[in-house]
Order: structure tokens, then sequence, then C-alpha cells
């Protein structure tokens, strides 16, 4: 039977949501999804913006850029890849409570400014 420290489930829940927001969003990782995605940001008269994303390609191509154009869908594989390498590398756990204090000071900040 598996076993989890609450705490150790807390780090893992606010990492795999640092990492999947880091993959779907994040500026600093766009070049991940540049040959996947095309990004259009369209200034309207009133000065709102609007984001349109076109996924480019077939096959695998399309698939992937499916996947990282949609939170939920790439939060179900980053949260696979996280447990996994927990259990497969307790030692991980530095890198992912890195994650999780950025990702709880992410949630504080957007609480905050909104």
């Amino acid at each position: 039977m598996i076993h989890i420290d609450w705490i150790d489930l807390v780090v893992l829940i606010l990492a795999t949501y640092r990492l999947t927001h880091l993959i779907v969003f994040d500026q600093i990782t766009s070049f991940i999804r540049k040959p996947f995605l095309e990004v259009t940001i369209i200034e309207h008269d009133d000065g709102q913006l609007e984001e349109t994303i076109e996924i480019k390609g077939t096959g695998i191509r399309h698939f992937i850029g499916s996947l990282i154009s949609c939170y939920w869908c790439s939060g179900i594989w980053v949260s696979v890849i996280v447990v996994t390498t927990f259990y497969l590398f307790p030692e991980s756990l530095l890198v992912f409570l890195i994650l999780a204090v950025a990702g709880a000071a992410a949630l504080i900040e957007a609480k905050i400014l909104n």
C-alpha cells in the first residue's frame, strides 16, 4: 500500500500547480510551446487584448499542441510525472518544495492583486 504524508501531498499539489502553469502559460517556457502553437494577440479599439491560440500541424504535433494549450490536460500529465518522480526518487522532494513555495506565492499574489 502506498503511504504519503499530508505535508508531502500539499507539496506535490502545489508543485504540480506551479509546473503546469510554467508549461502552459509562462513566457520563459514559450520556446517549448512555439513549435506546437501559434499565439496571436489582437488589440481592440477599446484597449482590450484578445489572445487566440491555433494548434499547429497534424498527428503527434497536433496532439502535443492540444495537450500544452489546455491547463487541465497538462495538469493530469504533470501530476503523473511529479508523483512518479517523487516515489522513484524521494530526494526530488527538494525540487518539488521549491516549486511548491513558488506556487503558493503565486496563489497568494493572485488573490491579493485580484
